[in-house]
């Protein structure tokens, strides 16, 4: 069972994993707001978010930046899910998403494109990290199917 931890999210509410049971749980760690490939996997989980839903699963999208930034996020690109903020880093460190990346040359700590698909028991039973964000959402609502068909 993973570690229960609290984060602020868009709609001025607050998501608690440990109320987050019962149904699937997906988290898609990005890193960043409005940039060109965290846009387009933003968009490809909202066009999908439909099917996650009936599949029983909420998605929620975290990154770092403020609730402030979410909420323009999210209201930009009509996404149906809400964002939490990881400001303090909480949640990145409890799934080790923070990676020492290249940007232009220097050496930025940031957060490795991943994806949690967490069971209703609390258990993680699919983990994609360094994903290349066109087609993930794809890729994770079929990974569902099968795991909801096998059991």
């Amino acid at each position: 069972m993973m570690n229960d931890f609290e984060l602020p999210s868009t709609g001025g509410k607050v998501f608690r994993l440990s109320e987050s049971r019962e149904k699937y749980l997906l988290l898609f760690f990005y890193p960043k707001d409005n940039t060109p490939g965290c846009t387009t996997e933003s968009q490809q989980f909202r066009d999908l978010h439909e099917e996650f839903e009936r599949l029983g699963c909420t998605v929620f999208g975290i990154s770092r930046d403020s609730i402030k930034s979410h909420e323009n996020f999210r209201t930009k690109f009509s996404l149906p899910f809400d964002l939490l903020s990881d400001s303090d880093e909480t949640a990145c460190n409890l799934f080790g998403v923070l990676k020492e990346k290249l940007m232009y040359g220097k050496k930025v700590r940031g957060i490795e494109r991943s994806t949690f698909l967490i069971g209703p028991d609390g258990e993680i039973v699919r983990e994609c990290r360094g994903v290349k964000a066109d087609g993930h959402a794809q890729e994770v609502l079929t990974q569902l199917q099968s795991l909801l068909e096998a059991s």
